[in-house]
């Protein structure tokens, strides 16, 4: 199990599920934010439902943990990569090209992600969920559950557009590279569904993949709808 936590594949393993973890939560947290853009009441109902309840504090929690294991190990990864490889970075195929560029600069375009949510956490969660958890409702220009009054103050400088707009676009190009390169990582690119074609049971198995077939069925390769790709199978021959 300890090489899940330090050999390279097992790094990118887990950077990758904390990735897409992530992307979950931006899904969710966009969800929940464009009710804003169609009532200001809704949003705020939204806003007081969650506050500072044991729910919303657990939730904080786990967002966080998963924040802090994807940054540990996308930094241990870069370092490693820049001082075995050089200039080369993690290779993602099939990917759109506008994803090239980010890929050459997702530590760069990461920091950019992670100074942007240190100023998001600022405006909205220290003057919203973090005055409740305080009991100060006064901490913030206005009460913890207004969210909508916060946006609508916020966006009317034109500097914090501007701001959160070069944010945005950072983000995306950083998980347009990270969803694709999470995918292929995990196994579930275009070359998982090898497993559907006639002749791969002719192929030579790779060392202790006969090992890996015995202890877990329903991943065996070439006769299995859920074949992961070689690197979740080196990972679970590691366990």
């Amino acid at each position: 199990m300890g090489n899940l936590f330090t050999s390279t594949i097992g790094r990118k393993l887990i950077m990758s599920i904390s990735g897409l973890f992530l992307i979950l939560f931006l899904l969710f947290h966009m969800s929940m934010n464009i009710a804003a853009v169609f009532s200001t009441e809704a949003y705020n109902a939204i806003c007081e439902f969650l506050g500072a309840n044991w729910y919303a504090l657990a939730g904080t929690l786990i967002l966080a943990a998963g924040f802090v294991v994807h940054i540990i190990y996308a930094s241990i990864l870069t370092l490693h990569n820049r001082s075995s490889r050089g200039t080369q970075r993690y290779a993602v195929e099939a990917t759109p090209k506008s994803v090239t560029w980010a890929s050459r600069n997702m530590f760069v375009l990461g920091l950019v992600v992670v100074l942007g949510l240190l100023l998001h956490l600022y405006n909205f969660w220290y003057n919203m969920q973090f005055a409740e958890i305080i009991g100060d409702h006064s901490l913030g220009a206005f009460g913890p559950t207004d969210g909508a009054a916060y946006i609508a103050d916020l966006f009317s400088n034109p500097v914090y557009c501007l701001i959160y707009l070069i944010w945005f676009l950072a983000i995306w190009f950083h998980l347009t590279h990270g969803f694709w390169s999470a995918f292929q990582t995990i196994g579930w690119d275009n070359k998982a569904f090898e497993a559907f074609q006639p002749d791969l049971d002719e192929t030579p198995q790779m060392p202790g993949q006969r090992l890996c077939d015995r202890r877990f069925p329903r991943f065996r390769s070439g006769r299995s709808r859920f074949l992961p790709a070689q690197p979740v199978r080196r990972v679970l021959l590691l366990i």
